[in-house]
């Protein structure tokens, strides 16, 4: 690992104040479960960590007036389980939960999760981003690369997987920086971007800039939920997810939002699969079909082509889960 300065900030104008506006020069540690890693491995090497864990303000955790729930960035991931605010959002709840690691939940953050990097196995040895041009992914091991949104370069899946329940949900985040009155709010559909070239990253956070905030709409119906298709029950990342988030006008959906994760470069929204099911009833009949139009544009790589039928049975179960029906998965 490379030599570093670190700094703990205490405010968000000290924080802002240690951030750097050039590329690479410096990285945000919350729990530290990506960032370590990739510092081990010389993924990247910052010049300068910046500890958020001490800034008060990213841990706030509750509804505002409105009733819109705040969740700071630096929120551990089993402090959201033990709170009564979530129920009204199980889709996150059951993304956490699926994560099968007490330690992961116990050091993880909400915000490490969203701005987690790719956990493609090119990038994480050292050959960049887009591993040359995605001609390393297209010829070589891409058994758990992109299936859909990877014509470019960019053949890596999104890692996140509290993000497509946050984007089917509506949430914005808070974004600061890169100057002391910089501030911007965002719909976390917006966070996310492929990249075209190695200098970009897989959001939008430039340099000098930092995530503060998650605030999720107000509910007054649930009917959310995550799916993920995983290999087994042990704390490895899920093939093919699926987030869901339906409006009924009775037994009719009125609106539908549907975000697959762990298949594109970003967490993919489908309205493909929003339109095939809105203006009926969700059923086991209906839900297949809208999870068959969430892939119809899917376009395996030479070994990844299984990740169809996982990607179109996550969308199918995460609807019938959202409607309050059996799975028919274990």
């Amino acid at each position: 690992m490379k030599n570093f300065d670190y700094a703990a900030p205490r405010t968000e104008g000290e924080l802002l104040s240690l951030l750097s506006t050039e590329p690479g020069h410096t990285e945000l540690l919350a729990g530290g479960t990506d960032l370590v890693g990739l510092m081990k491995k010389m993924v990247v090497q910052p010049e300068r960590v910046v500890n958020l864990m001490e800034v008060d303000s990213l841990r706030r955790l509750g509804p505002d007036e409105e009733g819109n729930l705040w969740i700071g960035a630096t929120v551990h991931l089993d402090d959201l389980l033990a709170i009564p605010y979530l129920e009204n959002y199980p889709a996150i709840v059951q993304a956490i939960r699926g994560m099968n690691s007490m330690q992961l939940q116990a050091q993880g953050t909400i915000g490490g999760d969203v701005c987690i990097r790719p956990r493609c196995w090119f990038f994480r040895n050292g050959h960049g981003l887009l591993a040359q041009g995605g001609k390393l992914a297209e010829q070589g091991d891409n058994r758990h690369h992109a299936i859909l949104g990877n014509e470019g370069a960019a053949k890596f899946v999104s890692g996140t997987r509290i993000g497509p329940a946050l984007i089917a949900l509506g949430a914005e985040m808070r974004i600061i920086g890169p100057g002391a009155e910089d501030e911007q709010y965002i719909p976390v559909a917006d966070f996310y971007r492929t990249p075209r070239h190695e200098r970009e990253r897989e959001t939008m956070l430039a340099p000098g800039q930092v995530v503060t905030h998650f605030i999720l709409p107000r509910v007054e119906q649930v009917h959310s939920a995550t799916y993920e298709v995983r290999h087994g029950e042990g704390a490895d990342y899920p093939l093919a997810a699926a987030a869901a988030n339906l409006e009924f006008d009775g037994s009719v959906v009125r609106r539908a939002r549907i975000v697959m994760g762990q298949v594109a470069p970003t967490p993919w929204v489908s309205p493909e699969a929003e339109a095939a099911l809105v203006g009926r009833a969700v059923t086991p009949q209906s839900a297949d079909e809208a999870g068959q139009a969430a892939v119809h544009r899917a376009r395996p790589l030479s070994h990844n082509g299984y990740k169809v039928q996982m990607a179109k049975t996550a969308v199918k179960r995460a609807i019938l889960l959202a409607a309050g029906q059996p799975t028919g998965g274990f």
